[in-house]
């Protein structure tokens, strides 16, 4: 076991640390936690007009008449179905920390680059208008391409010396925005022929290609069963060794699941059929229930059950950060990682929550989570009542109780050899106490 625990660890290591390093993909995850908190507060905006209660609907439309929904969903629309924007500011601020180059131009740079691209419509009378759509999930995958390659042309020029430079009695503000202005114009040159040369192409638009070449095929690939499973897998494995592979997924699969929730949720608001089992709520609130690798299981084993005083503190520690879906107390305090006995538990439960969940939910059981962005912190059966109604939360109390029974196993196992040697230590001391007191009488 301890050779084949370092043979993964030296084939996996290296691919983590190098998607944990890329500075794409570490730009990518945190602008998205820039964009995160918007998005919750629309998504709870949107549950403000979607809870499921017949009485609470008719209070509401009584009070506010019938077109009530509209006074909340406002807030929605311009966040969730604005959610690009913040995301290429994030972005692009990250990319310029990166380069040390000057955050606000690049972010101001990046934005009017994604406008540039972005096509206008018209309606009847021949007004010009952004239409809202390009800015939600369609167009998520162009503003995270358009704000890495703007911030790219921006630093390449920059550190050319293309730039004007003004005397240093000039004030600071005044200077950054005249050496931002070269490369600026080369950054919206060059998307500017980038929207002129796709007008000569089947697609059009820069929209077009990106969603119908890139991302409706990796949204289709993310909503999977067999790349969610891949996936999880990865990330357990990740965990096994102490790294954190819920940082290295996030890193890659955020935009995809978002994406994929942010459609539920738009089709949700419209009252469509919901089209994605797997997307960021699947994820985070019907796999990870107590943390990664729904250890909550776990966490009420050592508070109840646990016979020794190792496990019994850890579980009166761990009990609560659980419920919040905090698991880093269980996972280096068993510890889980390079444990070969709860490695096999940590391995297996994400998937067999995944199946349970994406099984339930493919058979309508279970309804498909409805988008709404809850943090990440939200308690199971809380969650779930709010994603899927009262049958989202049955499901979460049958799989925290699979989960009880999945770990229970393998922790007795542990906890039993802790107290084995917390007995024989407390034995060795007692024999030393009487051969003590023996040698002083």
């Amino acid at each position: 076991m301890n050779k084949f625990m370092d043979g993964l660890q030296d084939k996996l290591g290296p691919i983590a640390y190098r998607l944990d390093s890329n500075r794409y993909l570490s730009a990518i995850k945190n602008g998205f936690f820039v964009a995160m908190p918007l998005l919750i507060i629309g998504s709870l905006f949107l549950l403000v007009t979607q809870l499921p209660s017949d009485a609470y609907l008719n209070f509401m439309a009584s009070v506010f008449g019938d077109d009530w929904m509209n006074l909340f969903l406002q807030v929605n629309n311009m966040t969730m179905n604005a959610m690009t924007i913040f995301v290429i500011l994030g972005i692009a601020s990250e990319l310029a920390k990166h380069y040390q180059v000057d955050r606000g131009s690049s972010q101001a740079i990046a934005i009017v680059a994604f406008l540039v691209l972005t096509p206008l419509t018209s309606d009847e009378s021949g007004s010009m208008f952004l239409p809202l759509g390009n800015f939600g999930a369609s167009g998520l995958f162009v503003g995270m391409i358009t704000a890495i390659l703007a911030v790219e042309i921006f630093r390449w020029v920059t550190q050319k010396g293309w730039t004007i430079k003004m005397p240093e009695s000039v004030p600071s503000n005044v200077s950054k925005s005249f050496s931002a202005l070269i490369p600026g114009f080369f950054v919206i040159v060059a998307f500017n022929l980038i929207r002129i040369g796709f007008t000569f192409t089947e697609f059009e638009t820069a929209q077009n290609f990106i969603f119908n070449v890139l991302q409706t095929p990796l949204l289709a690939l993310g909503s999977s069963l067999p790349a969610t499973l891949i996936v999880l897998l990865f990330e357990a494995l990740l965990w096994s060794f102490g790294i954190h592979g819920s940082n290295i997924i996030g890193a890659v699969m955020t935009p995809i699941w978002t994406a994929l929730a942010v459609e539920n949720a738009e089709a949700f608001a419209r009252g469509d059929v919901l089209p994605n089992i797997v997307n960021a709520q699947f994820y985070g609130n019907f796999i990870k229930l107590g943390g990664s690798s729904a250890t909550i299981g776990l966490a009420i084993a050592c508070l109840f059950f646990a016979k020794s005083s190792q496990f019994k503190t850890l579980g009166k520690l761990s009990f609560a950060p659980a419920i919040f879906n905090i698991n880093e107390p269980l996972v280096f305090g068993i510890p889980i990682v390079l444990n070969p006995i709860m490695l096999i538990p940590f391995i297996i439960a994400p998937l067999l929550m995944c199946i349970i969940a994406y099984s339930a939910m493919a058979t309508g059981l279970v309804p498909i989570t409805n988008g709404i962005l809850l943090p990440w912190t939200t308690p199971p059966v809380v969650a779930g009542f709010l994603l899927s109604g009262w049958r989202g939360a049955l499901l979460q109390v049958v799989q925290i109780l699979l989960s009880f029974g999945l770990y229970y196993p393998f922790f007795k196992m542990e906890d039993l050899k802790a107290y084995r040697i917390e007995v024989e230590g407390e034995k060795a001391y007692d024999e030393e106490m009487e051969i003590e007191i023996a040698e002083e009488s």
